[in-house]
């Protein structure tokens, strides 16, 4: 049943304090201003919303002007993920590539100097880092934004980005709890599960996110992931052993539980958005990620409307919805009086991403001097977390550092005759991103080597493949500097 509110009761808004929805457009819609106004506390931002700085620093200008405390959140990862440079490629390697480096002080830099263009952009809320232990090679959905397969070096890294975000005054969010990185299913599409015993998950899934809370990150989001030896019926966002047993009480974390998008089919596919967001705060989340796909005022006013009723019918304690937006609150008021430390002046800081990327690279084989090489692109379906709005791959930067150089993409089942065919005498050089988890793609290398010796290959995924052709380059990530980076290094720049 629907419960119209006429009038915004506390229950009301303390319904609306608990969602954090996204919305179509590069300005606020009047929808999402009048419900700011109601109690809305939290909005998230998309590509899709925005197209500059400047244009993105207006937008959060507006949202404050109705309220100088809102929460404006991003799913900005840098590298692969990534929506403030949505059109271009970020300028920050991702995790892996940090975690290849394995130096802390450039991960909390880097995190630090993402945080400050945050900021500076009014954005106050980074749902970010990953945490995630990706112990599976496979997993089609974590990969190059987990900072590696090692415990301790994930646990690590995951404890200096949450450093150096709040240091620029963006509150961090570490996801995915309790860990996604042994799942081989996307959770956009369908419920992944983790079959593993509680010692396994303590010794490996947990060890970052105690790391994150000892670090202090201010916001923690949940996974739809199920974990039978957790909670053998619950995915994680709704399990009251998950969230309040192990999250809250176990792990001693007092700060915001936020869940995944609650639009993705793990859950909505199973529960229903409306009954799963009843479940996910009546079992220990405090805020209701919705908008990466469902961005309308019905979505919100039906999402506030489920939690009003279930407390008014007693399937929802007020108490815990009213716990959940007061943490929200507590959240909002800490970024509004957030102050950024001292920061890395000038060129430094605009050119640490790029200083990350180089040192990121792991090449085998000797490069030699090349003139106008052709770039073949052999690009796998991205993931929804990653996108294919955002470009990726060596040939511009090669087209700048190589004038003459020409490019071409190749989808599933493109036979390597047709690329040779395409480069001619030109050396090619191959572009792959995850060739252990395609075939086809792994097919066509061998192909490409077999027929030219002299072919380069640039894996900007997760390098598991043994290396092939005459250099092989792995970037660790598909961000613009990771580009850069393996460009200058087969020009020879």
């Amino acid at each position: 049943m629907t419960v119209l509110a006429q009038h915004t009761d506390t229950v009301t808004r303390d319904a609306l304090a608990v969602l954090q929805p996204g919305f179509e457009g590069t300005t606020a819609p009047a929808w999402v201003l009048r419900l700011v106004g109601e109690g809305l506390t939290s909005v998230g931002l998309f590509g899709r919303n925005i197209v500059s700085a400047g244009q993105l620093s207006a937008l959060t200008a507006q949202l404050r002007a109705e309220r100088d405390d809102i929460l404006v959140a991003i799913d900005e990862e840098g590298g692969d993920v990534t929506r403030l440079e949505v059109r271009e490629g970020s300028s920050f390697p991702g995790n892996l590539a940090l975690g290849a480096v394995d130096d802390t002080a450039l991960t909390r830099e880097v995190a630090r100097e993402l945080g400050r263009r945050l900021a500076e952009c009014g954005v106050n809320l980074n749902w970010a880092p990953s945490a995630d232990v990706n112990s599976n090679p496979d997993n089609p959905v974590i990969g190059v934004r987990s900072f590696g397969a090692d415990t301790g070096l994930v646990a690590r890294h995951t404890a200096a980005y949450v450093e150096g975000l709040q240091a620029a005054g963006v509150a961090a969010c570490t996801k995915h709890f309790p860990g996604h990185g042994d799942t081989n299913v996307d959770s956009h599409h369908a419920l992944p599960r983790i079959d593993v015993d509680l010692d396994v998950l303590q010794a490996r899934e947990l060890v970052p996110f105690r790391a994150a809370v000892a670090a202090g990150t201010k916001a923690v989001m949940s996974a739809h992931i199920l974990v039978p030896a957790l909670d053998p019926t619950r995915p994680a966002t709704l399990s009251p052993q998950i969230l309040t047993g192990l999250l809250r009480k176990e792990l001693g974390y007092e700060g915001l539980i936020v869940t995944d998008g609650m639009e993705m089919n793990a859950i909505a596919g199973t529960y229903g958005i409306e009954r799963g967001s009843v479940l996910a705060i009546a079992a220990g989340a405090d805020a209701i990620c919705v908008g990466g796909g469902l961005a309308d005022e019905g979505t919100v006013l039906s999402l506030r409307d489920a939690l009003v009723a279930a407390v008014r019918e007693g399937t929802l304690p007020e108490e815990r919805l009213a716990d959940a937006a007061a943490r929200v609150r507590a959240l909002a008021e800490w970024t509004r009086r957030a102050r950024p430390d001292a920061q890395p002046e000038g060129s430094r800081a605009s050119g640490i991403g790029l200083t990350a990327a180089r040192r990121a690279l792991a090449v085998t084989g000797t490069p030699t001097a090349l003139t106008a090489p052709y770039v073949a692109t052999l690009a796998p379906v991205a993931n929804i977390a990653v996108g294919d709005e955002t470009p990726w791959g060596v040939a511009a930067p090669l087209v700048e550092l190589l004038p003459g150089t020409t490019a071409g993409l190749y989808g599933e089942g493109a036979p390597a005759a047709e690329i040779l065919a395409a480069a001619g005498d030109r050396t090619v050089v191959a572009v792959v991103r995850d060739a252990h988890r395609h075939p086809w793609m792994a097919e066509a290398l061998d192909a490409l080597v077999a027929a030219r010796p002299d072919t380069v290959v640039v894996e900007m995924g997760l390098p598991r493949a043994e290396p092939r052709g005459a250099l092989h380059i792995a970037t660790h990530g598909a961000s613009r500097v990771c580009a850069r980076a393996a460009a200058e290094v087969i020009a020879g720049a």
